[in-house]
């Protein structure tokens, strides 16, 4: 579709090592071993395979226990993904071209969507990286003992540190390609633009478990059942509610930072710095709590978000060691290839923090039920 390949979009796919021109239709498929190389069909298998079954986990807590929050969350993330994503791959289409030059690139994959900007992997990490999230907190309790909030904050909290161990690393497989002119994008850590590392990485899946816990899980924690057209449209409502959160909350850095890189920057790191305390304090006393809980005490479990999560850390932690000795050889930011690499330093502190909250949820009291999926309501009242 040459009308859409705009000169940035059509750069960037370039160095990516494919032709913006010949990127073919709404769907596209190709043989993983014709892929730049071995790391993108091993990345999309497992992002993929986790969001399928996130879903099928989501639907069996539904039809077996009768709730709904898993699902909601789940398709809510979708949503999300497909009010967000297409004006950032078409802002011309969307007529914000003047305002929004292309962003950035994504490699091509096994399989893809809208003319090579989609993959199927970027339509499943927004669901399976939100429930990985979304699951730990809960299963710590923080909604129930904390409230809506804090118990959001602590969602954008993990979310952050599951996904920025792969944001670190994307450009130097080259998964994606940052366009490093649009203001944007501006300022970098590394590889990766602070509002990546900030909004993408933290505020919206805040957003997103914010609004999926005040429309739906609060008030399945209560007791209440909801019917299939009451789930409907508080799904779609909290796609778009997410949506206009990923703008406001980033507004004071967008605001106080409009004639300066260097103050935007640093507005988006200190509401990061901000978060991650507040999400800090819960989650450690949560978990201290629990610890102490008397066996009477029923929580909320997810075997297979606590199963999974240590799927995905493993299967990122090989790709790590994989791109370390371009990593360690490279010159300027630049690998031999010219690929940019991102933070060893910060992504092994993502690593921490991911592992010790995924540790946290096996090493508290008594769980409810039994198998795969159990879902249990806890006994304590739910704040709002």
């Amino acid at each position: 579709m040459s009308d859409l390949c705009s000169p940035t979009f059509e750069d960037l796919a370039g160095r990516l090592g494919f032709s913006c021109e010949e990127a073919g239709g709404l769907v596209e498929f190709r043989s993983p071993l014709a892929l730049e190389n071995w790391t993108l069909p091993v990345l999309e298998v497992t992002i993929v395979v986790g969001a399928i079954l996130a879903l099928i986990f989501a639907i069996v807590r539904l039809r077996r226990q009768g709730d709904p929050t898993n699902l909601v969350l789940w398709l809510g993330a979708t949503a999300y993904l497909f009010v967000i994503e297409p004006p950032l791959y078409f802002p011309a289409a969307f007529g914000i071209e003047e305002h929004v030059d292309t962003m950035f690139a994504h490699n091509v994959f096994t399989v893809d969507f809208m003319w090579g900007r989609l993959p199927l992997y970027i339509v499943a990490i927004y669901p399976l990286m939100a429930t990985l999230a979304f699951e730990v907190v809960r299963m710590l309790g923080v909604f129930t003992r904390y409230g809506v909030l804090i118990g959001a904050a602590c969602v954008g909290f993990v979310h952050h540190a599951f996904y920025e161990i792969f944001d670190h690393l994307g450009p130097q497989l080259r998964w994606w390609e940052w366009s490093l002119d649009n203001p944007i994008n501006q300022p970098f850590f590394e590889s990766v633009p602070v509002p990546s590392v900030v909004v993408f990485a933290a505020l919206w899946p805040m957003s997103l478990a914010l609004c999926v816990q005040f429309f739906v899980g609060r008030h399945v924690d209560a007791g209440r059942h909801f019917s299939g057209v009451e789930l409907t449209w508080r799904t779609v409502v909290i796609g778009l509610l997410a949506s206009v959160g990923t703008f406001v909350l980033p507004l004071p850095a967008t605001v106080l930072g409009m004639g300066s890189d260097t103050v935007r920057g640093a507005v988006y790191l200190a509401e990061l710095a901000v978060l991650s305390v507040v999400a800090v304090v819960a989650l450690v006393r949560r978990w201290r709590d629990l610890r102490g809980a008397d066996a009477s005490v029923e929580r909320h479990t997810n075997r297979f978000v606590q199963v999974y999560s240590l799927v995905y850390l493993g299967v990122m932690a090989l790709l790590w060691i994989a791109a370390l000795p371009a990593f360690f050889g490279a010159v300027d930011g630049l690998t031999e290839n010219g690929d940019p690499i991102g933070s060893l330093w910060y992504t092994l502190a993502c690593f921490v923090v991911a592992i010790a909250c995924v540790a946290a949820t096996f090493t508290v009291g008594p769980r409810t039920g039994a198998g795969p999926v159990n879902a249990g309501r806890s006994t304590e009242t739910s704040a709002v």
